[in-house]
């Protein structure tokens, strides 16, 4: 199974299974890995038996499990080179999720150095694509926020006009109410109204007649000096 799975890694670059399985492919597949970048190290130093040109040796080791020749051919003539600098870790698990059914979790296993390009390219895509909503989302939300504040103000404008307002017409009906109860009456028009009055200098109308008074003290003045002539006239 590991060397079936290990082929369609080293031919498509990635592998599509569950977590479990990619977990122990993992260190199956870099074994086969470490073999070809040892094989392609020495045959660059050259330190081979006389009369070889390549590593037969670890070739037959890794040709045990991968039985596909195009795939053995590829594995020691382009994946050795690209890892060549890379100590270990050639390949890497990426989580998907859950597999509908049994319900397994699943994942990619994949070789670093032929992901990784692809992985960049579409990141920055999506990173402008981000950046781009993300912008016009502030701006949307600036913009309301500062409609939303002038609305405030102008309420809180309108707010106080209002309150101003009302507190004119206020004092302006309780200038009126005070108007219509301050009157104030002459000394002529009582005198004409009431001729039958004899004026005495110690009649408490006669002493304020000068002065402004209020009607209502003024009716109640008057009803309680006439009841008095009334007494007199009754007595004499």
């Amino acid at each position: 199974m590991f060397a079936n799975m290990a082929t369609s890694l080293f031919e498509h670059k990635k592998l599509h299974t569950t977590q479990a399985k990619a977990k122990e492919l993992r260190p199956f597949a870099e074994s086969l890995i470490t073999k070809a970048k040892v094989a392609l190290s020495k045959e660059k130093q050259k330190a081979l038996p006389e009369g070889q040109n390549i590593d037969i040796h670890n070739r037959r080791l890794v040709a045990r499990y991968i039985r596909n020749k195009a795939v053995l051919q590829e594995l020691f003539d382009a994946i050795a080179p690209v890892v060549e600098s890379r100590n270990g870790g050639y390949t890497r698990i990426t989580k998907t999720g859950f597999r509908r059914g049994d319900a397994s979790n699943t994942a990619i296993i994949e070789l670093v150095d032929w992901s990784a390009p692809v992985d960049g390219a579409i990141n920055l895509k999506k990173k402008k694509k981000k950046q781009i909503t993300k912008q016009i989302t502030t701006t949307k939300s600036k913009k309301i926020e500062n409609e939303e504040v002038l609305v405030e103000k102008i309420e809180s404008k309108n707010d106080k006009k209002d309150i101003i307002d009302n507190v004119e017409i206020v004092d302006n009906i309780q200038n009126v109410a005070t108007n219509n109860v301050e009157t104030t009456i002459e000394p002529e028009t009582i005198l004409e109204n009431n001729s039958n009055i004899p004026i005495e200098s110690n009649d408490p109308i006669v002493t304020r007649i000068s002065e402004p008074i209020k009607a209502e003290s003024l009716s109640t003045d008057l009803e309680v000096h006439s009841d008095s002539l009334d007494k007199e006239s009754i007595e004499n």
